[in-house]
């Protein structure tokens, strides 16, 4: 299992507008890519512009080939892209230990 992990910054004065459209864009679109497997948005409390997406996939290919390679990422970027304030830190990482 991979673990996206997404750095995004917005104008916090269309936080309430971004929600919407990064939960719908999730749900509607990335959850229905090939080896997803759940994902969490969180807000920061002490920087209200930053917020990070955590999606599991099954494969690191699943992100970087299958859905980044597909019109679904065309039309999740059409959803969401208008919010950011510059381009999202992207990385990948592995579990490495977790609490019960």
């Amino acid at each position: 299992m991979i673990l996206e992990h997404c750095d995004i910054e917005i104008d916090p004065s269309k936080a309430a507008q971004f929600e919407e459209a990064i939960l719908r864009g999730v749900n509607t679109v990335i959850a229905k890519s090939k080896g997803f497997r759940g994902f969490k948005v969180n807000r920061s409390v002490e920087n209200p512009a930053r917020y990070l997406l955590l999606i599991y996939w099954e494969t690191m290919e699943n992100h970087t080939v299958d859905f980044r390679g597909s019109e679904a990422f065309t039309e999740w970027r059409a959803i969401v892209g208008p919010f950011f304030a510059k381009p999202p830190v992207v990385e990948h990482c592995t579990l490495v230990g977790k609490s019960a």
